[in-house]
């Protein structure tokens, strides 16, 4: 375990660092009454995949001012005119949403095990990891992170702002665990726990909550929120990377789910939950929640009881191939991992046979490997979907997820889809994915654009 503290140590003194690096005093100096000026970037004869459509359109024109889409035509649009106008020839090639990963914990994607065993890591080279991992997120096109646990508001202050490249966050704040969840990195030395007992490194870095009873779920629920919270993450059943908490356990009292559902409804967003087994995603299901994440383990009785319910379902396409997390061979965690994966065809299965509200996410942790294999991760969906499908689910089927957080969503418009009116976040690929979707795979390559909130982020083309 001790790993576990030099990581959350070293985690904390970079967080520490990076607020400080990124703090927003309350005044800031002032710009005066000047209105910056407004953008435009024309996108001529370009196919467009919509995000909804599983054809592509005839060869269209695309407008964006600002950072919406104005105009969308097949007849001629005036190209703009100023310094801050660009006009694309597109070639015929496809124009598509940004992509969209419903499942990431950014601020952990870069740091190793071997980063956090050194005592004498310099907390700044943790910051830039974070800023880092952000901004190659965008530039592999996914435009849109749905932060599912860590302390990841400032960076998404810092990107809001310009101060940091990187995608829209829709974070979660400190994922919530009971005492020996999921989300509980203590060691048997730590305990018991005593109303006086200082809060957890982990706790203080905002990597987890611990929180037991009612009043302290409410408690630790309403802080996420306080502190920007677009929906709230719960851990309701075992996992694979903790140590405490077998796989097949439930997590959680009825009564305190419940809790966190109507903290959080209060706030007029929801709860999702991590679950596997069909015992604790019905028991959350039960309690209120809106959303399962992962959900390998289900029957069909459980997947009957999530289509009856209009229960959204973020499911992971976690197989035991080059893209599966390494734990060693013999660990309780590799066979934790196993069993887990070993559910996923299963849980895919019965996802389209009752036409379940499905999201698509990654959840990669502390490899940065895996990271940069996240439209490997995608593409490999096909096991399972046509590629259009698949496209569809990591643009408009993701952000309909992303706007159950209703007046709470931080990015109010319309993402995941090319449609007059919505948010400039968009993707020039150069060929067509959905007759060969292994184009996402070398988006360095096949992104020749890469735009989001209305700005040129890349773009190659001469």
């Amino acid at each position: 375990m001790r790993w576990r503290y030099v990581i959350v140590g070293a985690l904390l003194l970079a967080i520490i660092g990076f607020t400080a690096q990124f703090g927003y005093a309350q005044s800031q100096p002032s710009t005066g009454d000047r209105t910056p000026p407004t953008t435009s970037t024309l996108f001529e004869n370009v196919q467009i995949f919509n995000g909804t459509s599983e054809q592509l359109s005839a060869p269209s024109n695309v407008l964006v001012v600002g950072n919406k889409i104005e105009t969308i035509s097949t007849a001629s649009i005036a190209a703009p005119s100023g310094a801050d106008s660009t006009r694309i020839n597109g070639g015929g090639r496809v124009l598509m949403p940004g992509l969209i990963d419903n499942h990431t914990h950014l601020f952990m994607t870069l740091t190793t095990i071997q980063e956090g065993l050194d005592p004498n890591i310099n907390p700044q080279v943790l910051e830039q990891k974070a800023q880092t991992a952000a901004k190659d997120m965008l530039l592999r096109g996914f435009t849109t992170a749905r932060d599912m646990g860590g302390p990841v508001f400032n960076l998404k202050k810092a990107i809001d702002t310009g101060k940091s490249v990187g995608p829209r966050i829709y974070p979660s704040g400190a994922p919530l665990s009971q005492t020996s969840g999921h989300g509980d990195f203590r060691s048997l030395s730590d305990l018991p726990r005593t109303p006086s007992t200082p809060l957890h490194p982990s706790e203080m870095l905002g990597a987890t909550a611990i929180a037991d009873g009612v009043p302290e779920v409410l408690r630790r629920t309403r802080e996420n929120l306080m502190r920007g919270a677009s929906q709230i993450k719960v851990m309701a059943g075992g996992g694979v990377a903790s140590d405490y908490d077998p796989i097949d356990v439930s997590e959680y009292t009825e009564a305190e789910l419940q809790s966190a559902v109507e903290a959080t409804e209060d706030w007029n967003t929801y709860v999702t939950v991590h679950a596997y087994t069909p015992r604790a995603i019905q028991k959350a299901i039960r309690a209120g929640v809106k959303c399962i994440e992962h959900g390998q383990l289900m029957d069909e009785a459980t997947a009957k009881i999530l289509a009856e319910n209009g229960i959204w379902l973020s499911l992971q396409p976690f197989l035991d191939d080059e893209d599966a997390i390494p734990f060693p061979e013999g660990s309780a965690n590799r066979a934790k991992q196993l069993q887990m994966v070993q559910g996923t065809d299963t849980a895919y299965a019965l996802a389209k046979k009752y036409n379940l509200k499905t999201a698509w996410g990654t959840d990669t942790l502390f490899d940065a490997k895996l990271a940069s294999r996240q439209g490997v991760q995608l593409a490999k969906m096909v096991r399972w979907y046509t590629p259009a499908e698949v496209l569809k689910m990591a643009t408009s089927t993701n952000a309909e997820l992303l706007a159950l957080s209703g007046p709470r969503n931080p990015y109010p418009g319309k993402l995941g889809v090319i449609e007059e009116g919505a948010l400039a976040d968009l993707l020039l690929v150069d060929g067509d994915p959905l007759k060969n979707i292994k184009l996402i795979e070398n988006p360095a390559k096949n992104f020749i654009v890469i735009m989001k909130d209305g700005k040129i982020y890349k773009n190659s083309i001469r």
